[in-house]
């Protein structure tokens, strides 16, 4: 299963905020076997969205799309989505009813914040989706996020997002296998052996190095989970390594 992930947000290309959530989805997926083939950043304007999600539609399995489906005037995402597939946006009833009852009840349990500032709430913004979209819902998580032929539209707010894809992770099933070694050596030191890995078993092998806190890496990757095991137990023999 190969899946793309498109994040979303001038934030995120300015460097006012990090990208930990295409950091997160990457290992969700990565830990469910999936290959994530592609990550993109793009900013908050609907046709390079609509762009990115057409084109990543027509070549992966998924795409895991995040931030932007608030209800604010720059959050466009759902609408680019709606865009990418020539639909337009709808506003189903039970969505509208759900968000309803909890602006409601956020009313009733923050009075002082109504009394302070003049809360401006388009619940229909919130509650929009492309027609034909499966809603998300959460209890963390205002707007609803949506599903429309393997295009998973999440927010971009980290705990909203985790637990918006918790209601989905189900659907994210691979059958690549990961095994780590860490190791004190210098890249130049495990060159040879990671070649000659690649070669002899067919997996895929990568090296990464060291860190003033950390040792270095090598990763075996493939769809065997028996030919990752005997390339790792090889390298173990190989290269120096730590626990």
């Amino acid at each position: 299963m190969d899946v793309a992930l498109l994040t979303v947000g001038d934030e995120l290309l300015s460097g006012d905020t990090e990208n930990t959530n295409a950091t997160w989805l990457a290992r969700q997926l990565r830990d469910a076997g999936v290959t994530v083939t592609r990550i993109l950043t793009v900013p908050d304007d609907e046709a390079v969205i609509a762009d990115a999600v057409s084109r990543y539609h027509d070549a992966f399995d998924a795409v895991v799309v995040t931030g932007g489906i608030g209800g604010t005037p720059d959050d466009v995402t759902k609408a680019a989505v709606a865009r990418a597939f020539d639909r337009d946006l709808a506003v189903p009833d039970e969505v509208r009813a759900h968000l309803e009852a909890k602006a409601e009840a956020f009313a009733a349990d923050n009075p002082e914040t109504f009394d302070r500032y003049e809360m401006t709430l388009d619940l229909d913004a919130w509650a929009a989706v492309p027609e034909g979209a499966r809603p998300l819902l959460t209890d963390e998580s205002f707007a609803a996020g949506c599903v429309l032929d393997g295009v998973y539209v999440l927010p971009g707010i980290p705990a909203e997002l985790k637990a918006m894809f918790a209601t989905v992770a189900e659907a994210f099933d691979g059958d690549r296998t990961t095994e780590t070694l860490q190791t004190p050596a210098p890249e130049g030191a495990v060159v040879d052996a990671v070649t000659a890995a690649r070669e002899r078993f067919g997996v895929a092998v990568g090296s990464y190095p060291r860190k003033a806190d950390a040792p270095g890496r090598v990763t075996v990757t493939g769809e065997e989970p028996e030919r990752v095991r005997e390339a790792a137990a090889w390298l173990r023999e190989r290269i120096e390594t730590v626990d």
